[in-house]
């Protein structure tokens, strides 16, 4: 080797890093779930991985098929799904939606209800201190909705604490309680204001369930917001032992930003007061359910 990268290594590292950027995970949390060390995913991310995945890449292109069909992911399981691929491959992102969109309807009853029903069930999205608790308290309250936190109904269905699933359960565990939670949380508060933990969007099949299910809300803010507001609740976590907590969180948002983009609305708490946000989200939503303004 010369000592230049190779490229598809370089994008493979790439790749693991927006991963875990969208599932918000250290390096160090990634290393001990997967059970590999600190220094092979550095490795990894930095583009010097094992080299032996440049061999399978070789043997799919003499395939003239994707890597990924030779590792057998779950669009290679079956005829009808490679079919189905081939009629979405290098489609925009207005006809994938669309295409979403229209296999939601076809499969799922509920996606078919009108606007103003999904506007029964409004969901905030976002990160960690951009508002979504203090403005979702509002909001139900003006409208005499229930107002739901998905985090303490996940702990409810755990029986523990979001520390303590982590810790004792691993990330799959909480995605399976955060699953439940929400599917029981749609069920259970036909009109309600659902503030969602900042990372559900990484998982697909609960981000399709709030498209599909709620009015989706976007609360945004700037990166310098979110950690100032996180701190001020008394929360350093994002700070301890991490130098380039700024960094991480930025890439964060980065990382998610196109699944936040996917909702319905974006509502702005940067250099805005509390009652001017709360006004303006007021405001659409009302217009949106055809209510006095």
């Amino acid at each position: 080797m010369d000592g230049t990268k190779e490229p598809y290594l370089v994008a493979l590292g790439e790749r693991v890093r927006r991963l875990r950027a969208m599932r918000g995970m250290t390096r160090k949390a990634l290393a001990q779930s997967a059970g590999v060390s600190e220094r092979h995913l550095a490795n990894l991310e930095g583009g010097i991985g094992n080299v032996s995945i440049l061999l399978l890449q070789q043997i799919a292109q003499a395939f003239h098929c994707p890597i990924a069909e030779l590792v057998g992911d779950v669009t290679t399981s079956s005829p009808e799904w490679l079919l189905i691929r081939e009629l979405l491959e290098h489609r925009s992102e207005s006809e994938l939606q669309r295409a979403r969109e229209t296999l939601a309807e076809l499969y799922d009853g509920h996606a078919a209800a009108g606007r103003r029903n999904k506007l029964q069930q409004i969901a905030l999205i976002g990160l960690r201190g951009a508002g979504k608790s203090t403005l979702g308290r509002m909001l139900a309250q003006d409208l005499g909705y229930a107002f739901v936190e998905l985090s303490a109904e996940i702990e409810r269905v755990a029986g523990c604490g979001i520390l303590e699933i982590h810790s004792l359960y691993g990330p799959s565990a909480y995605r399976r309680y955060e699953k439940r939670a929400l599917e029981e949380s749609l069920q259970l508060y036909p009109e309600m204001v659902l503030a969602t933990p900042g990372g559900l969007v990484s998982e697909p099949a609960a981000l399709n369930q709030l498209l599909a299910h709620c009015y989706t809300v976007w609360v945004q803010a700037t990166p310098e917001e979110h950690m100032a507001r996180v701190m001020a609740q008394g929360d350093f976590r994002p700070m301890a032992g991490n130098n380039e907590a700024m960094s991480d969180l930025k890439r964060i948002l980065a990382s998610r930003e196109a699944f936040y983009s996917k909702a319905d609305f974006s509502c702005s708490t940067s250099h805005q007061s509390l009652q001017e946000c709360f006004q303006a989200l007021r405001t659409h939503i009302r217009q949106e359910a055809g209510l006095p303004v």
